[in-house]
């Protein structure tokens, strides 16, 4: 099966590109370093033809609400309307378990990409992943400073090849709405697995976790952000993830 990925030169899209291969199916990267910009649309149509679904792992660096809300919207609008007209009959999207508990801009950016989806040319599927294992090297990496002060959250991480795994069984399966689902096996503070980075990494930077103010930071620290009944949970532990030798972030 031809089935083309959307950011699939980033971390999650690799991972996504090797486990369909591995299943043997035919992976076709969309980003612009391959000529395709999901934002103009420019490429999309040429990269599109003969798939038979997509899979978008695309992503924008920003906490910002109205630069999220426009990057998903539009890149999520294209690729369904280019969709459609190659042929697509399956659009699977991947989300944030919790995206519609906590208020903040970019995950009004993935609620807006969820509801064009579900709502676009192409039938569609939402598939609702946990933070990946990652996830608290990345925000240490973007955080200046002696000190690292990250905010209090409650998370369950996944690796994401194991996400990558159930992206590439979903997709060939056909449109389902909203997937079961994913998160990782064990629950952590957030504070708690940056401190195991630093550690691992041979470093002494002190990590301080705060709650941010308001609504969005009461319902992260409280648990909005983990999974509910019924979810798919994986098996890699952040510990055996980090003694793996993945702390390269």
């Amino acid at each position: 099966m031809r089935i083309a990925v959307a950011g699939g030169t980033g971390l999650l899209g690799r991972h996504v590109v090797q486990a369909l291969t591995a299943a043997g199916h035919t992976p076709v990267v969309l980003a612009r370093s391959r000529g395709v910009d999901l934002v103009t649309g420019s490429g999309l149509d040429d990269a599109l033809t003969g798939a038979e679904a997509v899979i978008d792992v695309s992503n924008i660096a920003t906490t910002g609400r109205r630069r999220a809300v426009h990057f998903f919207e539009t890149a999520t609008t294209n690729l369904a309307d280019a969709g459609r007209r190659a042929g697509v009959q399956h659009l699977l999207v991947l989300s944030i378990v919790g995206v519609d508990r906590v208020d903040l801009g970019y995950y009004e950016g993935k609620r807006r990409q969820e509801e064009v989806a579900l709502r676009g040319a192409v039938p569609a599927t939402v598939l609702r992943a946990t933070q990946f294992h990652e996830f608290a090297g990345q925000l240490l990496a973007r955080v200046p400073g002696p000190v690292a002060v990250l905010p209090r959250q409650r998370i369950r991480p996944v690796a994401a090849a194991e996400v990558a795994a159930e992206l590439a069984r979903l997709a060939p399966v056909g449109p389902q709405g909203h997937a079961t689902e994913i998160a990782g096996p064990e629950e952590h503070q957030l504070v708690d697995l940056a401190r195991r980075v630093v550690r691992a990494e041979g470093r002494r930077r002190p990590v301080v976790g705060v709650r941010l103010p308001g609504r969005a930071g009461r319902a992260m620290a409280s648990g909005g952000l983990l999974p509910g009944d019924g979810a798919r949970i994986s098996t890699l532990t952040f510990d055996d993830w980090l003694v793996g030798g993945v702390t390269g972030l």
